[in-house]
């Protein structure tokens, strides 16, 4: 569940923080090739990208489109949520978790997040919540180049919701924090699968002992007859 607002496009990311999810999404999704994953994008309202599904392919392609003024701008994270919720709540998988990443604080949407964050509670879905962003300031694309400008994640937010969905929180101030975030929550998602493997055998040797056997024969020939020398 992806954060798509303007405030995205700030620099303290290389090269700006969207991109630097779309990099570190992507690297998870590829480490994770069993599981069925899905993609919601939020601003100013959600809405699903890509269904909940086991064709990574499609997935990487629509996360690769993701980008800026697909809806309008605003940070909805209930929204965010509920949508998430609603594309799993039908799910039968026995673990089912939502990574949900932000760099705002709520000022838009129509559902309240600690509502959404209940309601994951209640229907066990875990919710790992990630604050995006450096403190304080951070450079952002002007008409006349990169200018600074004012960053606020609402943390306590982030952290309630977590915390009420039995998750965890992480913060992320660069790239390099970021990708360890994403490789913290993919160890802590590990499940244990049994699988029958049937295998076909077929005996293959016979070729190479007849040709072994032969080389053999061949020699001995050889060295009794053809190569033999008088004392």
């Amino acid at each position: 569940t992806l954060d798509v607002s303007g405030s995205m496009k700030a620099m303290d990311f290389k090269p700006n923080r969207l991109e630097a999810c779309k990099t570190v999404a992507k690297e998870f999704i590829k480490g994770r090739p069993t599981d069925r994953i899905g993609l919601v994008l939020y601003a100013g309202e959600a809405f699903t990208q890509c269904p909940v599904t086991s064709d990574h392919q499609t997935l990487l392609s629509l996360l690769d489109k993701t980008t800026f003024d697909l809806v309008e701008d605003g940070t909805a994270i209930g929204d965010g949520l509920g949508t998430a919720l609603n594309r799993l709540r039908d799910s039968q998988a026995k673990s089912k978790i939502i990574i949900l990443l932000s760099d705002g604080v709520n000022n838009r949407g129509y559902m309240d997040p600690l509502s959404a964050a209940d309601i994951a509670k209640n229907q066990k879905i875990k919710v790992y919540t990630i604050g995006c962003g450096t403190n304080g300031q951070a450079m952002y694309p002007g008409p006349l180049g990169p200018m600074p400008i004012e960053t606020e994640i609402d943390e306590a937010l982030l952290q309630n919701i977590a915390f009420q969905t039995n998750g965890k929180y992480f913060r992320a101030t660069n790239n390099e924090k970021l990708k360890h975030v994403y490789q913290e929550i993919d160890k802590m998602e590990k499940t244990i699968l049994n699988e029958k493997i049937y295998e076909n055998k077929a005996d293959v040797f016979a070729p190479f002992l007849f040709i072994a056997v032969l080389f053999l024969v061949l020699q001995i020939i050889f060295k009794q007859f053809i190569l033999k020398t008088n004392p």
